[in-house]
């Protein structure tokens, strides 16, 4: 966020492009055509007749094929003096152009991706909100670049020259973000990146000023929310926010080193055409989150300590060590690399790690969470090569297990992890490798895909490079009760808090009536505890719970925040009964479900399971 300064004239903020050695783009916030942005792109000087302008197909991180050209509209190429330059779409994300060497901009309208998504987060059609657009004039722009900004394709593609990027925005409107403004202007932002992966990188919100900044160990942390109605602020979040970031330094202790780190969290609207791709997308020093308005304040402070904390720990891989494919994408031909089971998996297994090592969670907790990980991942492909489906993940059949990397990926990362405690008497861990490949390759150098078992083999054990072969590139199950029993931990019946909504974790106690989309709850039916406390009967149909409105379109909204719930809460639910509306004022009363889990029973095994769980 920039501070306010005398307001310069926007001419001498857009000059003419004088380095012929890069790209500049101008994205006009002021402007909206038909809910679209214009955007405006001077290109470096060109000696070839053709030339080809993209706008990507994937986006690292995201692991799908998007298509953000669908995005663009009205495409034009234009020559010094304002000629129009003949141009030909040769496919969804790509524009060949004539006469190249005369070429002086082109011109572009660009549509978002918000108030045009039908599914429920990752489904077929929609691209997934954190890495979508948002396009509300006068409110809120989700500008992730690489919907916004192309790069054009000569003899090479040219994404490795520097990227100029102007913004101009309303007054009152600020752009949150990690990349530096260098103009002085309250009306328009200027950022430098050196190539445009770090363009694309930078995703910047604007909205009305709504965030919060706090230090962590010489890291800038920087909070920004947006709540279209105003039910969420930044300033009430940043408790769980900072509570969870600074146990992750604390855990990552000097494998992390950024300056700044910039957390964007869209809230969606449930009730109008907005995001519902829940979730969150890492970049180096960023992630956007996008989470419904709806959910109450301990639910969305858990989700983003769950999903922040995912995010978060992409700063050591892939952001950190990375292969070749990653390091030099290729934004319209993408080549994925092996070593999702790395990328995903062992952040994945981090952002549950670090809370019972920090004392987030307990030691049950956490074996519960892998527990629910096991189940998950049984239902997938078992027997599939995890670096055959990494390495094919955009196509079938290997997208549709795509999945299992926050599963199983979670689980190898596990695996390994218990390996080398076992083989360091407890004194190293899957950290401490990554704080070696960390230093063995870092940001700005990759590794092939081929050779990263044999550099891991080499910096631990040879049983951790057998595992790799035999569970990770192989067809064999992990037996996981084998290393479970490594550090102390057998099956075991254990108790878990029961959602209010279901039966036996899977059963429901509440339906939809398709044609009026009320929620109702099942008739005929013996109910939980929940309900009974508060006296809700077979056939009532819900209206609101603590005087926010369900039905079919909102339901999902529904369980993530009774999610939060806990036994003796102040609750009210509105309800229709035999056609009469009336509201019951209660309190929570949830019970508990026996189900098939882990605990430690080896105490011989006491020293090697604290080192695991506590470092």
């Amino acid at each position: 966020m920039k501070s306010r300064v005398k307001k310069l004239p926007v001419k001498e903020q857009i000059k003419t492009n004088v380095n012929l050695n890069q790209v500049h783009a101008v994205i006009d916030l002021n402007k909206i055509k038909d809910d679209k942005v214009g955007v405006t792109i001077t290109p470096p000087k060109f000696s070839a007749n053709e030339i080809i302008f993209h706008i990507p197909k994937t986006v690292p991180g995201t692991y799908s094929t998007d298509n953000y050209g669908k995005l663009i509209d009205d495409f034009k190429a234009f020559d010094a003096k304002g000629k129009q330059l003949t141009t030909t779409k040769t496919d969804d994300n790509s524009w060949k152009i004539s006469n190249a060497k005369s070429l002086s901009k082109v011109t572009y309208y660009v549509n978002d991706t918000y108030d045009t998504e039908v599914g429920k987060g990752f489904m077929k059609d929609d691209i997934f909100s954190p890495s979508g657009t948002n396009i509300l004039e006068g409110k809120n722009f989700m500008v992730n670049n690489h919907g916004f900004v192309g790069y054009f394709e000569d003899k090479k593609q040219l994404t490795e020259i520097p990227y100029k990027l102007t913004i101009l925005h309303p007054k009152e409107l600020s752009g949150a973000t990690s990349l530096i403004d260098s103009n002085k202007s309250d009306t328009v932002d200027t950022f430098m990146a050196s190539r445009y992966f770090d363009l694309t990188d930078n995703p910047i919100m604007y909205s009305k000023a709504d965030y919060e900044t706090f230090n962590v160990d010489g890291m800038e942390i920087v909070f920004s929310v947006y709540s279209p109605n105003g039910i969420h602020s930044a300033k009430e979040l940043l408790p769980d926010l900072e509570k969870t970031m600074r146990a992750q330094k604390a855990f990552l202790g000097s494998i992390n080193n950024n300056k700044r780190y910039t957390v964007l969290l869209y809230l969606s609207d449930s009730e109008k055409n907005d995001a519902k791709g829940y979730g969150a997308l890492e970049h180096h020093t960023s992630t956007t989150v996008v989470f419904p308005e709806a959910m109450d304040v301990e639910a969305l402070g858990e989700q983003l300590k769950d999903v922040v904390s995912h995010e978060f720990f992409h700063t050591v891989t892939p952001l950190a060590i990375h292969s070749k494919e990653i390091h030099e994408f290729d934004y319209s031909n993408p080549k994925m690399s092996k070593h999702l089971w790395m990328y995903e998996g062992v952040t994945e297994y981090f952002a549950n790690l670090f809370q019972v090592n920090q004392g987030l969670i307990d030691a049950d907790d956490f074996y519960q969470r892998m527990v629910g990980k096991m189940n998950n991942a049984a239902t997938l492909n078992d027997t599939m090569p995890f670096t055959e489906m990494s390495a094919n993940v955009l196509v079938a059949p290997y997208k549709d297990q795509y999945l299992n990397v926050y599963e199983k990926g979670a689980l190898i990362g596990m695996c390994i992890d218990i390996i080398i405690r076992e083989k360091s008497d407890g004194q190293k861990g899957i950290l401490s490798l990554m704080k070696d490949l960390s230093n063995l390759y870092g940001v700005n150098k990759s590794f092939d895909d081929e050779e990263l078992f044999g550099k891991i083999t080499k910096l631990t054990y040879p049983e951790v490079g057998e595992f790799l072969n035999t569970y990770v590139a192989g067809t064999t199950p992990i037996p996981y009760d084998v290393y479970f029993a490594k550090v102390g931990v057998t099956k075991a019946k254990v108790q878990i808090q029961a959602n209010p909504f279901l039966k036996d974790q899977k059963i429901p106690f509440i339906t939809v009536n398709p044609s009026t989309k009320e929620i109702m709850v099942i008739p005929g039916g013996q109910l939980n505890s929940f309900m009974t406390t508060l006296g809700l009967k077979g056939g009532d149909y819900i209206i609101a719970f603590n005087d926010k409105t369900y039905n079919l379109d909102n339901i999902y909204d529904l369980i993530m925040v009774s999610q939060s719930w806990n036994t003796d809460d102040a609750i009210s639910v509105k309800i229709k009964r035999n056609g009469v509306e009336q509201t019951i004022n209660g309190k929570v009363k949830l019970d508990f479900d026996e189900v098939e889990g882990y605990k430690f029973t080896d105490e011989s095994k006491k020293a090697l399971n604290k080192y695991w769980l506590k470092g």
